[in-house]
């Protein structure tokens, strides 16, 4: 699709507490807030999830940050180096 490369992506690293739906509500705030999950990986590490996510919107992702961080779950989240499109494909 022509419209993904031009959709800027972000890669959010996020480290939250493991509860029950605490996955579900970090991908309810990427979706509410606009944004679409390109790509996600999970690990589990001492009662805490460990979150790489690469998303895409025209948005500006600080916003996402922010939003994210007011998850009580959340610990973390840090936003990593924009990258583009054609290196999710």
């Amino acid at each position: 699709m022509t419209t993904q490369s031009k959709t800027p992506s972000y890669t959010i690293n996020c480290r939250m507490s493991y509860e029950a739906a605490a996955l579900e509500r970090l991908c309810q705030v990427v979706r509410v807030r606009g944004f679409r999950i390109a790509k996600m990986a999970v690990e589990t590490a001492d009662g805490a999830l460990d979150i790489a996510l690469t998303v895409q919107g025209a948005r500006p992702v600080a916003m996402l940050q922010s939003q994210l961080e007011k998850l009580h779950t959340v610990a973390e989240v840090q936003l990593a180096t924009p990258v583009t499109a054609s290196r999710i494909a």
